[in-house]
This record gives C-alpha cells, sequence and structure tokens, in this order.
C-alpha cells in the first residue's frame, strides 16, 4: 500500500546549522535523502514532504529551497516561520510563491506558551488563508489548550497537529492528554499527525504501549483527519523507520483497507494539496 510520508527531516551539516542538534548527540549526526530512501523506499513509502528542522534563521529559507531541489519522490517542503515577528506577511508571501512550499510551522514545544497567544500571532495565521497555506501544530501533552485557542482563533486556517500532541507514552500518560486531543478534534479546521510518538515511548516498547494514544486519536478524529509521518531521523530515539512502518500496520490492521489507505496516502493528498 502506497504511503506518504508528510514528516521527513533532513539533515545536512555541512550545508545549514542545527544549534539544537548539540543538545541532542544520539541525533547529531548527518541524515540526507539517500540515507532515508535506502530505508523507505523497500517499505512502500513513495513520496514524502520535508518538515523543517529548526535551523538557524539565517537558514531557514535556504533549507526550504534545498529540500525542495531534490525532486521527486520529494513532492513539498513544510516550511519554517515566525508567526510572531512583524514581518511575518512578506514571509509567507515569499513562501507560498515557492513552488512546492505546502504549509507552515513554528515549533511551539520548545517556546513559552504565551508566545503563540498574541493577537499577532493569531492574525499573522489567518493570513495563510488567501495563501493556501496549512499551519502544522508542535505541541507538548500539556499545551494542547493552545491548540484550541489558535484554531478557534483562526477558524479558516488549515491546523495540523504534529506526533499525536505528543504524549507521554513512556510514562503511559493518557490523561490529561486525552482531554485536550477530544477538545482539538472538536475543531473541524484541524487535523492529526501519526508521527513521532515511538520517540516519547520507553526504548523497549511494543505495539500495545503506542495502541491506547493511536486508538484515542482515530476514536476522535476519524479516518479523514488523520496522515501518517515518519519523523525520521527523531523516530530513530528508539526505533528504526521500518519498525515505526511495522508498528503503523499493526496499529491500523482492524481498519478497511479504504480507511488504511485514507492515513497512510489519501488524506496527505487532500489536507496538503499535493
Amino acid at each position: 500500500m502506497t504511503i506518504i510520508d508528510t514528516h521527513l527531516h533532513l539533515v545536512y551539516p555541512e550545508r545549514f546549522s542545527y544549534p539544537w542538534l548539540e543538545d541532542a548527540p544520539k541525533l547529531n549526526r548527518p541524515y540526507r535523502l539517500e540515507d532515508y530512501l535506502a530505508e523507505a523506499s523497500p517499505l512502500g513509502i513513495e513520496a514524502m514532504l520535508h518538515m523543517e528542522v529548526d535551523v538557524a534563521p539565517r537558514d531557514r529559507e535556504r533549507e526550504t529551497d534545498f529540500a525542495l531541489s531534490h525532486g521527486a519522490p520529494v513532492i513539498g517542503a513544510l516550511a519554517a516561520c515566525r508567526p510572531e515577528e512583524e514581518g511575518f506577511a512578506i514571509e509567507a508571501e515569499r513562501l507560498a510563491a515557492k513552488p512546492g512550499v505546502k504549509g507552515l510551522r513554528r515549533i511551539l514545544h520548545q517556546s513559552p506558551d504565551a508566545l503563540s497567544q498574541t493577537p499577532r500571532f493569531a492574525e499573522n495565521l489567518r493570513r495563510l488563508v488567501p495563501l493556501g497555506l496549512s499551519f502544522d501544530l508542535c505541541l507538548l501533552a500539556r499545551q494542547l489548550h493552545l491548540g484550541v485557542d489558535l484554531a478557534d482563533a483562526c477558524p479558516n486556517v488549515s491546523f495540523v497537529l504534529d506526533h499525536c500532541g505528543v504524549p507521554d507514552i513512556a510514562g503511559e500518560a493518557l490523561d490529561p492528554w486525552r482531554e485536550g486531543i477530544s477538545a482539538l478534534a472538536e475543531r473541524a479546521n484541524v487535523c492529526v499527525k501519526l508521527s513521532g510518538i515511538v520517540a516519547y515511548a520507553k526504548p523497549d516498547w511494543t505495539v500495545e504501549d503506542l495502541r491506547p494514544f493511536a486508538d484515542h486519536v482515530i476514536a476522535e478524529f476519524g479516518f479523514d483527519r488523520i496522515v501518517w509521518g515518519s519523523d525520521a531521523p527523531v523516530c530513530t530515539l528508539t526505533a528504526s523507520l521500518t519498525r515505526w512502518v511495522e508498528a503503523t500496520h499493526a496499529l491500523l490492521d482492524d481498519c478497511s483497507m479504504d480507511e488504511k489507505a485514507a492515513v497512510l496516502s489519501g488524506n496527505a493528498r487532500r489536507i496538503y494539496r499535493l
């Protein structure tokens, strides 16, 4: 079955600066497209979107240009942005003019909660609607209410919640994460990405450790508002890409073929306008 990976990170240290990797030694290494494809292609991953990797400010736009320069099977990019800044309107228009830019992201799970709660932040996100761009939300489980606030303040913006809202799977902490997911699912302009969750599980995780979290996301969002992402190479903190794909298939075992196809590729085509 065809898979579209909506969350691939590529790391080219010789080209760009990644300040955060200094504090992430297990990930502080090159991860090039050929490295990914060697494992991804046999798994049925036929196309992918590059997700920004929080490079140094001077490299943000250059990273997007480089990701898009690869061409197929990289069929688009989700670019870094700063909606809290006064110059966002110009930045967003410039990014939207690049063929292949499908959406934007501002990492919020490592930022002060107040960053995304200003009138300017919401006003700038609303600028994405006429530009045809979505916005990926990267929030911790304790921050999911911030996503609710943004979704309510920007009802016409298409939001995609990354990594199922970063649940503490290692700690088996279904609550209060579960309530936050339910609240976000009530907002019709929010979708969710089945991605990254293995990075928040114990190193010896099993599919059954992941299942309560995946099942709740599916129950709340339904099969038409979920996309899939590898979060490679971050997924390698506790697994290989292969193991995460195998786990995904196991988590979707009880789904119909149409439901599985929607999660693995169909929804991505619609939500990210591929």
